[in-house]
């Protein structure tokens, strides 16, 4: 069972908008449920802005789509432009398997070494344990903590913030 990780195309759009629709899946995101297909494939139809580094990838074992990943800019602020939004999912019969540990480590290598990005953040519930030992294998740590943050299940819940600079972060050099 080969995994292969490859870029979102607007043909992904129902199988983008099944996975995060999971009953099992998006109470572990700030996502809401019942995922619209349309709003999909406007977003994944829509040109890509030029300069952006924006990535969005599909993790696929046998032809079906396992998890998700992306990397989305926090925003046009030029004082903000080193900094990028990242955002996972990974189906539950896939969970444990490696397939966020993949997508985590090729979306950390575009952002290392070609994208020029220098800090990654991101949101988890406070009790997204096997997430958080994800991210911080891969070196995000905790910033912080939102209390009362999101609406999961009717209560309100705490997320953390977890950022990761850029290992080998630039310098400039002087002459």
């Amino acid at each position: 069972m080969t995994l292969t990780l490859r870029r979102v195309r607007p043909s992904d759009a129902a199988v983008m908008a099944e996975q995060l629709a999971d009953p099992d899946v998006y109470p572990g995101l700030l996502q809401l449920p019942y995922a619209n297909v349309e709003a999909w494939q406007q977003r994944l139809s829509a040109p890509p802005v030029p300069g952006s580094p924006e990535l969005m990838l599909i993790a696929e074992r046998d032809g079906h789509a396992v998890g998700s990943a992306g990397l989305h800019p926090v925003g046009p602020q030029l004082r903000r432009r080193h900094a990028m939004m990242l955002g996972i999912s990974v189906s539950p019969s896939a969970q444990g398997q490696g397939v966020g540990n993949a997508l985590m480590t090729a979306l950390l290598d575009y952002a290392d070494n070609w994208a020029q990005v220098l800090r990654i953040e991101l949101t988890v519930f406070h009790d997204n344990q096997r997430a958080i030992r994800l991210y911080e294998r891969h070196g995000f740590a905790p910033e912080g903590r939102l209390r009362a943050y999101a609406l999961r299940n009717g209560v309100f819940e705490d997320v953390l913030t977890m950022a990761r600079l850029h290992p080998r972060q630039p310098m400039v050099c002087s002459s």
